[in-house]
């Protein structure tokens, strides 16, 4: 069960397997997270864990590019190890601190960045 809590929204500055960018609402994202956790290992063959990676994926990758650019202006919004990559559980964790009705109206893009800024912030 813990494996498939892994692997289902895995987040990486890796490009997406799946075209998507980051536009899934938080709300969504842990709703099919939660149904997959609901399905134990009946929720290996979903394509929903595809998805997930891949939506988990842009996010990082749309924030990534954004920090870049922030870095190239000198004002960076974060200041993360290089390579820094939350687990699953710490994105679920930090999606679950939005207050359920604010849930729908935030995409993970702006929650991944959000997540970035606060965990790592520059000295």
């Amino acid at each position: 069960m813990r494996r498939l809590a892994l692997l289902a929204p895995l987040l990486a500055f890796s490009a997406p397997a799946l075209a998507t960018t980051g536009e899934m609402s938080v709300a969504t994202f842990l709703a099919k997270a939660d149904a997959l956790k609901a399905k134990g290992f009946m929720a290996l063959g979903s394509p929903d864990i595809k998805l997930l990676r891949a939506e988990g994926q842009a996010a990082g990758q749309a924030y990534g590019a954004r920090l870049q650019a922030e870095r190239a202006a000198g004002k960076p919004s974060s200041c993360p190890p290089k390579g820094a990559r939350p687990s699953s559980d710490q994105v679920l964790a930090h999606l679950r601190t939005y207050p359920a009705d604010k849930r729908a109206g935030m995409t993970m893009k702006a929650a991944m960045a959000d997540y970035f800024i606060k965990k790592y912030p520059c000295p």
